[in-house]
């Protein structure tokens, strides 16, 4: 039997030492606020229509909102708002036509350290569309919920708040809600249903 072996060549280099594999482990940065609702306003237009239809069974009417129905996403724990009260909210609004198209959110609104300014408005003032008004009222403070507002009780002008502060969003907001060959057609209830994610964020109350 003959018996190898190696004999080191001098000047050779040694093969290095096999790796193994090390890491660390990626956390993800803490989910702010901020970042959650964005997260979530985002998701809002990608959900599946089944998903859609799914949660569509989960609305209730707002009792004395004129068809105005709302789905729960967080029930809040604070106050109630009233007449004469300034609320501020944060919110995301998106057409029900043109595939959900999104034409506002306060989440885009940024102050000047980058945070979020939130819509600030008076319960009973009237400046705004019914269905917000009548959405807000029966909600507490820390809520989050997704309404569906009928034509009826969305923009009957164009000066009705929310507005979009872009000049193109508003143009095709409008031109679309009120479009008069469509809403000849008798296209005005899709036309005009908005849908709108709204948070509460706090009330002043009135004195």
């Amino acid at each position: 039997m003959v018996i190898t072996r190696s004999v080191p060549v001098a000047g050779a280099v040694p093969p290095p030492p096999p790796k193994t594999k090390t890491g660390t482990l990626a956390t993800a940065p803490p989910l702010t606020p901020t970042r959650r609702h964005l997260l979530l306003a985002s998701a809002v237009s990608a959900i599946p229509t089944a998903a859609a239809s799914a949660a569509a069974g989960r609305f209730t009417e707002i009792p004395g909102s004129g068809g105005v129905k709302a789905l729960e996403l967080r029930v809040g724990s604070g106050e109630v708002p009233a007449d004469g009260d300034q609320v501020a909210i944060h919110y995301y609004g998106r057409l029900a036509a043109k595939q959900g198209w999104r034409f506002d959110s306060t989440y885009d609104h940024k102050d000047a350290t980058g945070d979020p300014i939130p819509f600030v408005f008076t319960i009973g003032s009237g400046k705004v569309i019914p269905g917000i008004e009548a959405a807000v009222k029966s909600m507490r403070v820390g809520g989050l919920r997704r309404v569906v507002i009928p034509p009826s009780q969305g923009y009957q002008n164009t000066s009705q708040e929310p507005i979009p502060p872009n000049f193109f969003d508003r143009q095709r907001l409008f031109t679309t809600i009120f479009n008069p060959t469509r809403l000849a057609n008798g296209e005005g209830s899709t036309l005009g249903t908005v849908i709108f994610d709204i948070e509460l964020i706090s009330i002043r109350q009135h004195t």
